[in-house]
């Protein structure tokens, strides 16, 4: 049994008084000061962790007013608070040991949009590709890109200066924005935009904070003129915070936004966003130039760019390597071919855009002709050509690069630290050789990829930040790489901000370090906002690389062991892919219902990864309280367990608890986070353990035992679908925890299949198939929720194949065991799958292979049975799968109706390449198909059927199936179970699955033209 983890830390005594004077103020946002809220907010996308006193999550100006007037109380001025928005950050910008402000959870709408002008305003936490999503109409974009696009929020992007890719063409995002309204320390809300001298002279006159600003930046611009032309290098990325160069603009314009972007929240807090926004280009192509070598990748970047290029990317081997074996690989795989030489060991990604394609295609004959003129010079191997949709999913390919180099295997791991030095374009070839150079005398892998038109190239070494001295190579890379940057007249942070690396501002801006100071000293007299960031006052320190706690010092306490066995949550580097704002993005459903980032693959990531550390601590070791577990009686402890459950003791296992029963185990972390990190698996080993300490309710007890009850329930199914649809029935069920259970089909499928000579597949019967039959001869594999509620689904798949003139038996009914794997009875799954499996394997090891109908219960096969049983887990495909193999037997049939597949959430991100097999069977038996793109249903398996989960189970239904329903209805084909389930229960609307989409196209089509194709 595991422990009562109590005892957690609580915040400081001041940061709490805070809080309190927040309420009576009457703050109208959200407080929270759980250790569980805190925890989340400890970590962003860098190797850092801070733990905060509270998080505030502020609803509007005057919350964010409220916070600011709060600390100018003298009772706080001790208290220091953080703005954050995506937490995206490398660098640590918005981890704080002080109060978190939160502006992405309320504060993220789009105020007003003016077509004529080019312009929007936007509330801080609004993400860029929101944004970009709600002006497409428009025509119209925000510019500056960042590979976290989809979960980065405007401000956040404001603070850290953000720009990416075609940075060259659009800019930094200072360049586009028009105006900044910000909240001062003294409470004031301040709308900053160019002014002219006279405004300017209106503004230092005030004898406010306001006045004191202006002047003070006023006074460093005209006296410090010269020196700031020295100290500030010539570079497309320019200098990220407190911009002195450009206070004045090139209208001659004072312009304090050039100090507030990039300023890391060190100075205001951002409530608004003026931004001009651009026309979309309407076409765009891609180059997709293969290299020898990746320095020949570089060094020709600079030829390449005097040819007209929107923007060149490059990416080295490491992170193509990596592609492969992402998801993303699927769409992109046939612009990169291997050469016969072997991979390209680099990649240029040279991007064309215009309002026409004669107008990209003119640009695109350019290069194209020099390519073939020069050949293989430079390094070149060959290249392709994407166009618009194509050429955006490599662009896509390529932002996931970050996320992808912490995929690589092994407890050293690509980290962020040196990944964003710029220097001059024409210098980068030769910088990097050296940097190379210092990575590969230490003996250390790494991956490269970014923006070599601007001289930016990210580098990741690979390091293991759980071992003793990581700290110690953290700080003599960051060391030599920063001499680099200089002898190479760049910056070490050209891109991603400063955060824990300000102890290097000192000494690049040298004697203007003193106006930085007057600056933060102007904006935050009691130096409370972010503070050690970018300028510190005389005598407060500036944060430094190997003072601040890492993520790795504290998983370092986790045994060695432990950490081996739950691998799964160990990984996670924080980059937040989970947080992607899509709704029509299958990652993360319980993030996108809730709002809260506890409730996301990160989230849970991290709860669960203090939840171990705690264990350690107090001398338990979860691997053999595990072992013991599956050992034990389950009445052995039960009084016990009843008596835990009835107090009210504080346990962190409770709030760790609490974020994991949310979540809806679709597995679409495991398919879609680049780290692969897998929250179905490690939160069913989490509850394995939770229960050795609490008693289960009554409803995970019924679902794990819902697979081996429902043979006797569908004997008996007229009497069984009686109680359950009765008044009565359903209120017994929802005492018990659940709702909406289906009913029986009623439908006895063994009888129903010996009608069309389908018989129990045996391993004697299926030996006597003559090997050059095999081909023809498939065994479907039950699943509880086809076979029992719905017996015509599987009936129609063996009229499809018996159409189609194959041979299918039918496996005898063994239960999956998922339903018990997703409420961690591990110890019955294995002893479940392994009796499966058996019987499984023993048919397959005739030569017929083994298919199963609805995909959830099928992927358990590749995914948990491998997890538990290793090389014994049985190989068993999806329906397209297979029929997808065998596309030659099928019949070609005459063009159709098009149709729409919303697939299972678990088969798009975990079988991505079946869905190309469904529309290449459906484009062969004429009937094109288009894969809808759509989020979780909101069922997932029993989930929807949990009465605790009824709410969050519509409203992911109604964040984006409702509409593609109400809008596509019987043009739609759907692939899950539960998925139709949903859409029965909230629409009660039947959709087809696709394999009844294709019997109703054989069967409507020409008699002949099957037979014909039968003969043949």
């Amino acid at each position: 049994m595991i422990p009562r983890l109590g005892d957690l830390p609580a915040p400081a005594a001041p940061s709490l008084a805070f809080l309190d004077e927040l309420r009576l103020r009457g703050f109208s946002g959200d407080i929270d000061a759980g250790f569980g809220q805190r925890l989340m907010m400890a970590t962003d996308n860098s190797i850092y962790q801070r733990q905060p006193q509270a998080v505030v999550f502020p609803r509007d100006v005057a919350d964010l007013q409220r916070i600011a007037r709060v600390s100018a109380d003298p009772r706080f001025a001790g208290v220091a608070f953080t703005p954050r928005g995506g937490g995206t950050g490398t660098n640590g910008q918005s981890l704080t040991d002080g109060i978190v402000v939160d502006l992405s959870r309320h504060m993220n709408r789009l105020l007003e949009v003016n077509v004529a002008e080019g312009w929007v305003r936007v509330q801080p936490g609004m993400v860029k590709d929101a944004l970009n999503a709600a002006i497409k109409a428009d025509g119209l974009f925000f510019a500056p890109e960042c590979s976290t696009s989809n979960r980065a929020t405007v401000a956040g992007m404001v603070s850290t200066d953000a720009c990416g890719q075609g940075s060259c063409l659009y800019g930094k995002t200072r360049d586009h924005v028009l105006a900044l309204d910000v909240v001062l320390l003294d409470g004031t809300l301040w709308h900053s935009e160019p002014m002219d001298d006279a405004a300017l002279a209106r503004a230092t006159a005030r004898h406010d904070m306001v006045g004191a600003i202006h002047r003070v930046v006023d006074g460093i611009f005209r006296e410090q003129k010269q020196l700031i032309a020295e100290r500030f290098p010539p570079l497309n990325r320019c200098l990220t915070g407190y911009d002195l160069a450009h206070i004045r603009d090139g209208e001659g314009r004072f312009n304090l936004n050039s100090v507030l972007c990039g300023s890391e929240g060190t100075l205001a807090m951002i409530a608004e966003v003026k931004l001009r926004v651009l026309p979309i280009p309407k076409h765009a192509a891609l180059i997709n130039l293969r290299y020898d070598s990746f320095d020949a990748a570089l060094r020709d970047a600079q030829r390449i760019m005097v040819l007209g290029a929107a923007s060149v990317e490059t990416i080295d081997s490491k992170v193509l390597g990596l592609a492969r074996g992402d998801v993303v690989w699927e769409g992109v795989r046939d612009f990169f071919p291997n050469d016969p030489e072997g991979p390209a060991s680099g990649i240029n990604l040279i991007e064309f855009v215009g309002d026409s394609i004669e107008e990209v295609q003119a640009k695109l004959d350019v290069v194209e002709h020099r390519l073939a003129e020069e050949g293989r010079s430079m390094g070149r191997r060959g290249h392709t050509v994407a166009w618009d949709a194509a050429s955006e999913r490599i662009q896509t390919m390529r932002k996931k690069a970050v996320g992808l180099l912490g995929n690589m295997k092994g407890d050293a791991r690509p980290i962020p630290f040196v990944e964003d030095t710029a220097v001059p374009p024409e210098n980068l070839a030769d910088y990097i050789a050296e940097f190379r150079a210092a990575l590969d005398r230490r003996g250390l892998a790494y991956g490269m990829f970014g923006h070599v038109d601007a001289g930016v190239l990210h580098v990741r070494p690979a390091l293991d930040m759980k071992a003793p001295g990581a700290e110690r190579m953290i700080r003599e890379i960051s060391d030599e790489v920063f001499a680099l940057t200089r002898k190479y007249n760049g910056l070490l942070w050209g891109e991603h901000g400063k955060g824990v690396r300000s102890e290097y501002v000192p000494e690049v801006f040298g004697p203007l370090y003193d106006s930085l100071q007057a600056i933060k000293a102007a904006f935050d007299p009691r130096n409370q906002l972010n503070p050690g960031k970018i300028a510190a006052p005389d005598g407060e320190a500036l944060l430094a690389i190997d003072k601040v706690p890492t993520r790795g010092q504290l998983d370092r306490t986790i045994p060695a062991n432990t950490r081996a066995h739950y691998d799964e949550a160990l990984h996670c580097n924080g980059n937040g892919a989970c947080f992607n704002y899509d709704p029509n993005d299958a990652m993360c459903p319980s993030f996108k219902a809730t709002g809260d980032r506890r409730h996301s693959p990160k989230g849970r990531a991290s709860l669960f990864r203090e939840w171990l550390r705690r264990l350690s601590d107090a001398g338990v070791d979860p691997v053999a309280e595990a072992w013991r577990a599956r050992k034990a009686s389950p009445w052995s402890g039960a009084f016990t367990r009843y008596v835990n459950s009835r107090t009210l003791e504080e346990d962190f296992s409770h709030e760790v608890k609490e974020a994991m029963d949310g979540c809806l185990a679709c597995k679409s972390c495991s398919g879609q986070c680049p780290i692969k990190v897998d929250v179905p698996t490690f939160r069913a080993k989490f509850l394995e353990l939770y229960h050795t300490r609490y008693r289960r309710p009554l409803k995970d007890h019924l679902v794990g035992k819902l697979e081996a009850m429902l043979p006797l329930g569908a004997r008996f199914h007229r009497i069984a679908n009686a109680v359950m649809g009765s008044k009565a029935g359903r209120a017994l069920g929802q005492k018990a925890g659940l709702v909406d259970a289906p009913l029986f089909s009623g439908i006895d499928l063994w009888a129903e299949a010996a009608k069309r000579g389908v018989y129990r597949a045996t391993p004697v019967d299926l030996r006597a198939v003559p090997a050059a039959e095999l081909e023809r001869h498939v065994v479907i594999v039950q699943d509880a929720f086809t076979s029992y509620f719905e017996t015509g689904l599987v009936l129609d798949l063996l009229d499809l194949l018996l159409a189609l003139g194959f041979t299918p038996w039918l496996a005898p009914y063994r239960p999956n065991g998922k339903p018990l794997h997703v409420h961690g009875f591990l110890g019955a799954f294995e002893r479940q799958a392994a009796e499966n499996a058996a019987m499984l394997r023993a048919l397959a090891d005739t030569g017929v292979e083994l298919v199963g109908l609805d995909p959830s219960m099928t992927i358990t096969y590749r995914s948990e049975y491998v997890g538990a049983l290793g090389g014994d887990a049985p190989e068993v495909r999806l329906p397209q799968e297979w029929l997808a193999s065998r596309l030659p037997l099928l019949p070609p049939l005459p063009q159709g109706e098009p149709l729409l597949l919303l697939p299972h959430c678990t088969e798009r991100t975990n079988a991505v390449s079946s869905l190309k097999d469904w529309q290449a069977i459906f484009s062969h038996l004429g009937a094109p198909l288009r894969v809808l793109a759509t989020g979780c249903c909101g069922m997932a398996g029993t989930f929807g059927h949990e009465a605790e989960h009824r709410y969050m189970s519509e409203r992911l239904y109604d964040m984006g199936w409702r509409q593609k329903v109400a809008a596509h209805g019987n043009s739609l084909v759907a692939t899950g179970y539960s998925c139709r389930s949903q859409i029965k229960r909230f629409d009660g609307v039947r959709i087809d699955h696709p394999v009844q989409a294709l019997l109703r196209r054989l069967r409507q089509a020409p008699a002949e033209a099957v037979l014909e194709h039968a003969a043949e």
